[in-house]
């Protein structure tokens, strides 16, 4: 006796979300990649176009897909600072800071930018691929702080007593609030940024003035009645702003930062360009130089992870990297043939030619013509000037290790 087939169980693929910017691309022509399961524009007329025109005057990008948190209430710093690597409750309103989400044994969840925007009010960006995982940990870590308790750290001498250092119970008080799907982000990066943001009609009321606005900080503002949310922060090693608007002020916001800025050389630009950008100023990507399995000292942020907190979730892991772990360098080398992500480094200079280290991250570089890449690599070869090769399908490409960024803009 035959049976019927099971019915098929296999999940079915979400389709992927679009920036409430969508029909803006279509309309510019934009070439569309999934990105952390949104459809964003990858590039509208050519990468090296969109990089350049970055490095000489201004590039406009839709970054949408981030994800944005709010962590709201009187002890949400202390809980910040339990929950993230970075002192966070010792910030002063108006500023940003980068931190990182770390698990219990020290691996990175995420990397983050938190702005203080309030004594008791944070907004808390992540990576759009991360954004469940982001919001998952948070959640969880407010559930278990104690509640009307305190995290006890260990014992501390002072003047010959024992004492503790001891941080609020925080799980009653503090909310957490997904607003993702509430806001649109933009960034105009570039040295005439500053030009084009302030010329854009309908940015009115902001202070501080973005002439007096310090890196990583953030002012606010309106655009077209609504509120606007200007932040000096970026991804390219470029000056430039990310700007936060609801969604109904996203397509006019975009429109203007396009007409004040075309006089002025700005262009449109997508996510492959700004891979190009942030990889020349050696900023890490998740999944590529980040990942659960990376400890912050590893990738060289270590100087993310305040230490000296009284507890915080990873700190009970190593924060030294240890004799044996690669660690992230930065590898340049001649000619056109550029290492890329998967690709072996090999130390040619020992018999067999071993392998130590892998690449994460590399490409033709557009601004200093010649192959960069990120790689982590076995810590007796780390030092800058050390003789490597990549093996590049079966070529072995002579490249040394360099002091990272590979570009630093010099205004």
């Amino acid at each position: 006796m035959s049976h019927p087939a099971p019915p098929d169980t296999a999940p079915v693929p979400a389709e992927p979300r679009r920036s409430p910017l969508h029909d803006r691309h279509v309309a510019l022509g934009a070439a569309f990649t999934d990105f952390g399961g949104w459809q964003m524009p990858v590039r509208y007329a050519s990468d090296l176009a969109e990089h350049h025109a970055v490095r000489e005057a201004a590039g406009l990008f839709d970054i949408s897909h981030m994800a944005e948190f709010l962590v709201t209430g009187e002890p949400s710093g202390a809980f910040l600072d339990y929950a993230l690597s970075g002192d966070h409750s010792g910030m002063r309103v108006g500023k940003a800071k980068y931190s990182l989400v770390l698990t219990e044994d020290g691996g990175i969840v995420d990397d983050v930018i938190v702005y203080r925007t309030a004594e008791d009010r944070y907004l808390v960006i992540a990576n759009a691929g991360n954004r469940d995982a982001v919001a998952e940990a948070l959640a969880l870590r407010a559930a278990r702080a104690p509640v009307a308790a305190s995290f006890l750290a260990e014992p501390r001498i002072d003047r010959g007593v024992t004492s503790f250092a001891v941080i609020p119970g925080v799980s009653d008080t503090a909310q957490i609030e997904d607003v993702t799907d509430q806001f649109a982000l933009v960034a105009v990066q570039g040295p005439a940024a500053q030009e084009i943001v302030t010329a854009t009609s309908g940015i009115e009321g902001v202070s501080p003035a973005l002439a007096d606005l310090g890196y990583y900080a953030w002012a606010a503002g309106s655009f077209a009645g609504a509120p606007l949310f200007i932040a000096r922060t970026g991804y390219t090693g470029e000056d430039g702003f990310e700007l936060l608007v609801p969604h109904r002020a996203a397509g006019a916001l975009w429109d203007a930062l396009l007409a004040a800025g075309a006089p002025r050389g700005l262009v449109p630009a997508g996510l492959a360009a700004r891979d190009t950008l942030r990889l020349e100023a050696g900023m890490p990507l998740y999944g590529h130089e980040l990942s659960l399995e990376t400890a912050p000292a590893q990738a060289g942020l270590a100087r993310s992870v305040a230490d000296g907190k009284p507890d915080f979730v990873g700190k009970r892991a190593p924060q030294a990297s240890d004799a044996d772990s690669r660690v992230l360098v930065g590898l340049v080398s001649e000619g056109r043939r550029a290492g890329r992500a998967g690709y072996t480094v090999v130390a040619p200079s020992v018999d067999g030619a071993p392998v130590v280290g892998e690449i994460t991250s590399g490409a033709l570089s557009p601004t200093l013509g010649h192959p960069i890449a990120l790689a982590f690599v076995d810590p007796t070869v780390s030092a800058p000037g050390t003789e490597l090769a990549i093996d590049v399908r079966g070529t072995l490409i002579p490249a040394s290790v360099t002091t990272l960024p590979f570009y630093r803009r010099t205004t």
